[in-house]
This record gives C-alpha cells, structure tokens and sequence, in this order.
C-alpha cells in the first residue's frame, strides 16, 4: 500500500518521500511469497469490487507504460469451491454468494460449477458430490515483489525519496504541519500516510488499538508436483479458494509458477494465536509440514507428493470484522491510517494508493471508503 501511494502522489507532482525500515520489497511483512491471488468477484463484500476493478486497471497500465518483461498480473482463471451452506465453516459470512451476487451486479465473466463440472474440468480437485464451484475467467496471479518494485520505481522517476533501512521513531502533528523521527532524520509534511502493516500497534500506535489490530502468524508451503507439472500449471490448475466441509479452515492456493521443481503453493488461514512481528517464530516445522500434508493436501490432491519443496513465513494484520481501516487517525487532522489488511488486501493495492492520493489531495476518493472508518469498532 506504501509504494502505490507514493507512485500515485509523485505521479501527480507532489513532493514525496517514503520511508521503510528495511529495503523493500522483503519478506518480513506480509508482501512476499512470490504470489498474490486476484479476483474481480469478491465474496468479502460489496465494497471491494471497485477496489478490485480499478486494481486490475492499473496494473495492466503500468505494465503497457514500463513494457516489463517481467507479468505483473498473470490470468490463470480462478475456482472457488463451496458445499452446503448448513455444513460450512467460513473464513467471510456468505462468502461464495457475495462472489457469485458481485459478478452478476459487474458483468463478471464467470461459470457455476457442478461436482462433476469441477470433476471434469479439473480433476486434480478431489471434490465431494455435494461441492459447487465458482468459475472466474479473469481472476488469476498478481506478483507482489515485482509490483512493489515497479511502484517504487516509477515513483523515483516521478520524482519521489525512497529512504530504506530508515526506522520511524514518531511523528507529532501541530497547527504547522507534521514532524517526523526516524533514527536517521527529522523531516517535515503536510500530510502523513502510515503504511506499517503488522507495526502498526508497536511502532505507531504504541499499543493503543491492540483490541482492534491483531497479528497472527501465517504459513505457505509448496508441495512437490514435479511428476505432475503440467497438470498443475496454469491454466490447467487455476488459482483456488477452497471453504471446505469439514473443520474450521478453507485452503487457498496458486498453480505451479516456478517450474517442475519449484511445487505449487497453498496455504490456510491460522488466527489460533496472535503474536508481534518481534515475537513471531519465523521458522516452519516438520511437525507443521507433515500435519499440512495430511490434513489438507493429501485429501484434497492426490497428485501432489508429501515433500514440501520451500516454505515461508507471512503475516496477517485482522480486524475484529475482517476489513481494511482507512482512515484519519483519531485526533489528527491530516495523518492518514492505511491498514488493508486481514489477509485479502494486496490485490486492492493499486487501487487503494490511487485513492490515498485522492483523500491526500482533495479529501475525498473517488471510490467509496467509508466501510472502512476506524469507528466502526
């Protein structure tokens, strides 16, 4: 979200500076892992399909302006698969109708699936009797390293600072503007974004809105389908969200994108514990690797083998209510809470740093946000 609105505001002729405390893009937040899954559809709620829309304009745009050989958004086609409502444990109340509601109010190209469709259509899902599926054609891969790079790298052509490995200290907002410290130099702006992902409590906030930002810690493996590449490639294998019968858990994951050896990614989402991103344990275990294996890949696709080829550590920041906080910050007048977060947001981003530079500028974005205030809670 930080590099988005720092190449939309210096794209249109603000003075920018950015500061990270590392040298972005990096794997210590929640913006790595080489993949992203995109969709137009969103089964979140109604309120993020413009954000979704506009996301893929953009994109494509930036990559018609940078004529990149490296794909920001690869089409991979994308299937949800759900049962029946009374048998399912959710991750989004309603999640697999708000999908199907938003691609019928936006003229979104997609199918309903049978079992046997899906059966038929994709075979390496081993689906119950009683499982539908939601076929998207245009949902697909944003590559999240390669994004945040360009962002940045526009942005510098736009003339805007990049400041890495520069640490925010804090910041205080008075009738003159804003003074912001960081353990390299004290600057001065009219206007703040802070875009700290999981630092927001410890950083920012010092710890003030622990009951409403939570950190939980997530794990992505990717399993060896070496013997079996080609059926797990795109667009043979789509990107998948998968609400399944049985648990509390739904599984997502993307089609193979690293070759034969580098297995295809899947993951599900954790929120047992929470943590901070000093005291998260960065280290995924075997104990964890077999128990992922045996619960969700081994039920779910026979083709893929038990060894787990790569494995990595990601963060979540949630919401009590799963949405993303964008907002004024309490009791400051032109500092801007950019947290979109819970997990879904990364494939909002262009969209949301293009509305960050509308409230910035003018007050007001173009794309309704006010789902999003901080006093919801």
């Amino acid at each position: 979200m930080g590099s988005s609105a720092a190449y939309q505001l210096s794209k249109r002729g603000v003075k920018t500076l950015a500061i990270d405390q590392f040298s972005p893009p990096h794997t210590l937040g929640s913006t790595h892992g080489d993949t992203r899954i995109t969709r137009k559809g969103i089964g979140e709620g109604v309120q993020y399909t413009p954000l979704s829309l506009r996301s893929y304009e953009i994109i494509e745009a930036i990559e018609q302006e940078t004529n990149s050989d490296s794909e920001l958004l690869q089409k991979t086609g994308g299937l949800i698969i759900c049962s029946s409502p009374d048998s399912l444990a959710r991750h989004t109340e309603a999640f697999f109708q708000n999908t199907v509601d938003a691609a019928k109010k936006y003229g979104i190209k997609h199918d309903i699936l049978s079992a046997q469709d899906i059966r038929k259509r994709f075979p390496q899902f081993k689906v119950s009797q009683d499982e539908i599926g939601y076929y998207e054609y245009d949902a697909g891969i944003m590559r999240p390293e390669r994004i945040v790079e360009q962002h940045l790298k526009l942005a510098r052509a736009n003339g805007a600072e990049i400041h890495s490995q520069e640490k925010l200290l804090d910041f205080n907002e008075t009738a003159s503007g804003i003074t912001v410290k960081t353990d390299k130099d004290t600057y001065h702006c009219q206007d703040l974004v802070l875009s700290v992902g999981p630092w927001l409590n410890q950083i920012v906030l010092k710890n003030s809105f622990d009951a409403i930002f939570k950190v939980y810690r997530q794990v992505l493996y990717w399993f060896d389908i070496k013997d079996r590449y080609k059926e797990f490639s795109a667009p043979q294998f789509p990107i998948f969200i998968w609400e399944l019968k049985s648990g509390k858990n739904g599984i997502y994951g993307f089609p193979a994108v690293d070759g034969p050896d580098g297995g295809f990614k899947l993951a599900f989402e954790q929120y047992d514990e929470s943590c901070t991103t000093s005291s998260v344990d960065r280290e995924v275990s075997p104990s964890e690797i077999e128990s992922m294996f045996e619960n969700y890949v081994a039920p779910h696709f026979p083709g893929a083998k038990d060894k787990c080829v790569r494995s990595a550590i990601c963060l979540y920041t949630v919401t009590p209510d799963g949405a993303f906080v964008i907002d004024r910050l309490p009791g400051h007048k032109n500092v801007l809470l950019c947290s979109p977060c819970s997990g879904h947001g990364f494939k909002h981003s262009p969209a949301i740093g293009e509305c960050i530079a509308d409230l910035v500028l003018t007050g007001n974005s173009k794309i309704d946000l006010t789902s999003f205030k901080l006093d919801r809670f």
